[in-house]
């Protein structure tokens, strides 16, 4: 009889640490070691910095304020299309960012859909380049994110403490009081700081919608260094920078986050007396009309324009697609990888230090991470070929954290359930692998599948460092088409892109759930 389930063989999982701390710190040690000195910032770096600190904090800051009213009016409110409207709401977070800003740019912009209303008023359209695009652009693709995030926190609250709250008459604001706000106090954190990290190593929307130097970020200026000049010593520096802020973040993230104290409860459904009112049901109905609309719109304008373009693209962009779809199978499998090793090693070295390796990415710089690989590469050849293979690798290692923070809950809960019945039966450690965890966890492996192809198909980073002219994916198809001013046909590879996005997304989402 055996006393608790006893870990998997650690040897995947103890490469896998490896291999993510390899890319991460090792590529940069690489670029730092080929550069010729240390240096200092200068002030164009300076700029940049303040510039990366300011917008992540503005955008985390928004995204996270304007989420906790949107996911408090879906949490109280029951009404039919919810569901489906909570997975349109995500559809964002999954959006290439090329798409996401030509969506934009489409309702928001100067030849925009609200462009006739400001010159009806006398007023000039709005400029969505710049410092206020970076964080518009931000905002729309991470507030889905955030109230995700957050809902999930109210969704946390026992359905108990509301009908106790309801039995004692407290008004909304004593529930608020009560029981939301410790759920915030929480939740809040962690969802400023992942948001502030993913605007942090922010490259393609500055790329796309940055007003020259006052409104470069880190990423940005690393790219430049690395590109126009191969300035290894101040891509490394700036690298390094970037590092210490995301992992003082992190820090302060931890430090910030206090344990509700709530409880847990029977499982029941939720029911909220306190918001029965009048005006808080118009008031959590605008709310969602708002946030729908903000998400949607662009969406409606990218099919809108996009479509009358597709059958006309040129072969180049057709190319493009397949490569992108090979690259996102390819990155997918080396993540998932990745995360199963991870997750099969946390009983041996604690959950903290497993949760502490998958988020490395996150404060890592993926241009950096692409610029060490081709470092090391130089001396086999041409760097140009090997940009390929390094971005499956950075875009496996950019998707593990939230492969990671997907599955580790459902291997935890597999392990409690069946580990024991699995150790006494002395099932060796494949066996156990097949019968016992794969089937527990099917439904969120095909969950992060699908978001880890989605996110390597709409990744716009290190190919477009070092891809020849003759090679490019979907999203530098894209980015050339805009850059030669062929806006229609940059449309249309850009519905192309989203529709293999979702559709990715969706094959591995549907084969994980299907028969679970």
């Amino acid at each position: 009889m055996a006393l608790g389930p006893q870990p998997l063989t650690p040897w995947p999982g103890v490469g896998a640490a490896l291999a993510v701390l390899a890319l991460a710190l090792g590529t940069l040690a690489a670029v730092a070691l080929r550069a010729e000195g240390a240096g200092e910032l200068g002030p164009a770096d300076w700029a940049a910095l303040r510039f990366t600190v300011l917008q992540a904090l503005v955008s985390a800051g928004v995204s996270t304020l304007l989420a906790a009213p949107v996911a408090r009016a879906l949490a109280r409110r029951r009404f039919s299309g919810r569901g489906l409207l909570i997975t349109l709401l995500g559809a964002p977070f999954l959006l290439p960012v090329l798409v996401a800003v030509l969506g934009l740019v489409a309702v928001f912009g100067q030849a925009g859909l609200f462009a006739g209303g400001f010159r009806a008023l006398g007023l000039p359209p709005p400029d969505i380049y710049g410092a206020h695009g970076i964080v518009l652009a931000h905002v729309f693709l991470n507030l889905p994110l955030a109230t995700r995030m957050i809902l999930q926190g109210w969704a946390s609250i026992p359905a108990e403490r509301f009908r106790l709250a309801a039995q004692l008459d407290l008004p909304s604001g004593q529930v608020a009081r009560v029981l939301e706000w410790p759920m915030l106090r929480e939740v809040l954190p962690g969802a400023f700081l992942a948001i502030f990290l993913i605007c942090l190593t922010s490259f393609a929307v500055a790329l796309a919608l940055g007003g020259g130097p006052r409104a470069t970020t880190l990423e940005l200026a690393i790219y430049q260094a690395v590109r126009f000049e191969f300035d290894l010593e101040s891509a490394s520096r700036l690298a390094l920078v970037q590092l210490a802020i995301g992992v003082g973040a992190a820090l302060l993230a931890l430090r910030l986050t206090l344990p509700t104290g709530l409880g847990a409860g029977l499982g029941r459904a939720t029911v909220r007396h306190d918001a029965s009112s009048p005006l808080l049901r118009a008031q959590d109905t605008a709310c969602i009309l708002a946030a729908a609309a903000f998400l949607l719109l662009p969406l409606g304008a990218i099919v809108a324009s996009g479509l009358p373009r597709v059958l006309s693209l040129p072969q180049s962009v057709w190319e493009a697609a397949g490569l992108s779809v090979a690259l996102a199978l390819a990155s997918t499998a080396l993540c998932i990888a990745c995360a199963l090793s991870l997750a099969a090693l946390e009983p041996r070295v604690g959950r903290g230090s497993v949760e502490a390796i998958g988020a490395l990415p996150l404060v890592a710089s993926p241009l950096v991470m692409g610029t060490g690989l081709i470092v090391l590469a130089l001396p086999f050849g041409d760097p140009t070929r090997w940009a390929v293979p390094a971005t499956a690798l950075v875009n496996a290692l950019m998707a593990l954290p939230f492969a990671l923070r997907i599955l580790l809950p459902a291997w935890r809960r597999a392990e409690e359930e069946h580990g024991r019945l699995a150790e006494s039966l002395g099932m060796p450690p494949g066996a156990r692998l097949r019968r016992v965890i794969l089937p527990a966890i099917r439904a969120p492996l095909g969950f992060a599948a699908g978001l880890a192809a989605a996110l390597s198909m709409g990744d716009l980073g290190v190919i477009a460092l070092f891809a020849g002219p003759e090679v490019a994916t979907l999203p530098l198809a894209m980015y050339r088409l805009i850059a030669a001013y062929r806006m229609g046909d940059a449309a249309g590879a850009a519905l192309v892109l989203l529709a293999l996005s979702l559709a990715l997304f969706y094959a591995f989402d549907r084969g994980g759930r299907a028969d679970a």
